[in-house]
């Protein structure tokens, strides 16, 4: 009976470790494109659920997948619909971990030849560099994992023949209730739904459990595996715990629906095994596995955006907007935090913007909740960027950080110059900074408009030039100041004033185009990394 158990426990051990290699290795191995082909296939829902379920076919588990949706929605890199459709795509992808063990594990004797295959990985590990550690370590994984269900065959036959539980209730709703709730508590207590679906497959090709009993804890095992996602949501922003909800209620509704259909489902793969030539046994059990996630697919993807409505209104945002994707959870993926505070900061500065034209429109009476907010905002920022771990000098991302360090500085900068002084705005009521005045609205509301991502191609050059006319209008108009108040034309007062006034909009221009340069199309990607010298006669 000892021994038994430790098979038991061993082989479950071997092949979530194995689990956990590879999925580790191959993320490793794919690095950023992994993320980057996630992000940019997944336009529409349709195609996000096809990205989902190939990403969690690659990388062999939907929780891998989940918890990285849930990163990328707090980020904002994917909308809630197109998240949906990828936690769609990931139930469905996960299925795939059914058929490598009822194919290959199963009914071909792998784990003695999958030994070499551990050893190549080890040395992989200890030896190779980059990209070939992390082979290694999936190589090693995918080896573990048929050495754990060799060893869990040995443990089944074994248990078979000390327990029966195929006397346990097969037959009836009580009966497929209880085996489901086994195999959520399979699933929860081994983190991992692979794991208790090679369990499930095993024990059935051992003759331990029926092919009612093993159904129904597939079905378990599939709503199981949402606890991963909300563990990883407790904590997390909004977006992300609406993620965990809409995984939950797809699962658990798709479970429910294949519990009181299971009849059904059994008929229709007693006539594929008799037409079709599906064997029977645990291919036939992955078959159902995948035929109850698709039925669950087949209904919700169609009204997946009705869906996220719901969601949205159960769970409302009522956090700060400027900040919303300033997510902790993603921290530990500096790619996804690095992205999420560009976010934040594009967010953050189109307010500014914003800000910063209306305080230039008479009243100006807005300018102070206005920055009180940004003051808010800008705190977050700085304190969510320090707590990304630091990178070296050649990390790929190490470019992005710089940017979004000149970023933090020049939308600081802005900061500081809202709400405009009394004495600024008195200077900008005559006609002799008009011209200033109107390209001064037009940088902020270029900026606005580039910066929340509505502004036509090319605005970025539209902002610089207006920039560089700002700045030769100050220095124009401060050589007629000078002289007009020397020759008696102007009173001194005024005329500092003004000459205030004309600098304070040059500056707001400037740190406005730079805050553009550093978030706009070519900042983020290290482009003039290098801070230009500011204007003369500063």
């Amino acid at each position: 009976m000892t021994a038994l158990i430790f098979k038991l426990l061993g082989g479950i051990g071997l092949f979530l470790m194995g689990m956990v290699l590879l999925t580790d290795g191959l993320k490793a191995f794919a690095g950023e494109a992994l993320r980057r082909w996630l992000v940019r296939f997944t336009g529409t829902p349709a195609k996000a659920f096809l990205s989902g379920a190939l990403v969690t076919a690659m990388v062999q588990s939907s929780s891998a997948t989940t918890v990285t949706v849930i990163g990328f929605v707090s980020a904002g890199l994917l909308t809630f619909a197109q998240a949906l459709g990828v936690v769609m795509g990931a139930s469905l992808g996960t299925t795939g971990t059914g058929w490598i063990v009822s194919v290959l594990g199963l009914k071909i004797s792998v784990g003695f030849y999958a030994l070499p295959l551990v050893g190549l990985g080890a040395f992989l590990k200890l030896l190779a560099r980059g990209r070939g550690r992390s082979l290694g370590i999936a190589l090693a994984g995918f080896g573990l994992i048929f050495i754990g269900i060799e060893t869990l065959q040995e443990a089944m036959r074994g248990l078979s023949a000390v327990f029966d539980l195929a006397r346990l209730p097969a037959s009836g709703l009580g009966g497929h209730v209880l085996a489901m709730l086994i195999g959520v508590i399979m699933t929860v207590i081994m983190q991992s739904s692979s794991a208790a679906v090679a369990t499930t497959l095993t024990a059935l090709h051992a003759g331990a459990i029926n092919f009612e009993q093993a159904s129904s804890l597939v079905i378990g095992a599939a709503v199981g595996t949402t606890i991963t996602g909300v563990l990883a949501a407790i904590g997390g922003s909004v977006p992300a715990k609406r993620t965990a909800l809409a995984h939950v209620s797809f699962n658990l509704a798709t479970g429910v629906i294949a519990v009181v259909l299971l009849p059904v489902f059994l008929w229709g793969i007693g006539l594929a095994q008799r037409h079709l030539g599906l064997e029977p046994g645990a291919m036939s059990l992955a078959a159902f596995h995948t035929l109850f996630i698709a039925v669950g697919v087949a209904l919700f993807l169609p009204w997946v955006h009705g869906f996220a409505r719901a969601i949205e209104r159960i769970l409302p945002d009522r956090g700060p907007a400027l900040t919303r994707h300033l997510d902790d959870t993603v921290l530990q993926t500096p790619a996804v935090a690095l992205e999420a505070t560009r976010r934040a900061l594009s967010d953050a500065g189109s307010r500014m913007c914003r800000a910063l034209r209306d305080a230039l429109n008479p009243p100006a009476e807005a300018a102070a909740p206005a920055a009180e907010e940004l003051g808010q905002a800008l705190d977050r920022l700085q304190e969510f960027f320090a707590e990304i771990p630091p990178a070296s000098a050649d990390e790929p991302h190490s470019h992005s950080r710089v940017a979004l360090m000149h970023a933090l500085d020049h939308l600081a900068q802005l900061r500081t110059r809202l709400p405009p002084p009394a004495s600024v705005r008195r200077a900008l009521s005559g006609p002799q900074a008009a011209t200033a005045l109107k390209l001064a609205r037009g940088i902020l509301e270029t900026s606005e408009a580039g910066l929340r991502g509505t502004a036509a191609d090319g605005w970025l050059a539209a902002v610089e030039q207006q920039a560089a006319a700002l700045a030769e209008q100050r220095r124009q108009r401060r050589l007629e100041i000078l002289q007009n108040t020397a020759g008696g034309a102007e009173a001194p007062a005024r005329a500092l004033d003004l000459l205030d006034a004309l600098r304070w909009l040059d500056r707001v221009g400037y740190h406005a185009w730079r805050l553009c340069h550093y978030l706009g199309p070519q900042g983020n990607g290290g482009v003039g990394l290098v801070e230009p010298p500011g204007h003369p006669d500063l």
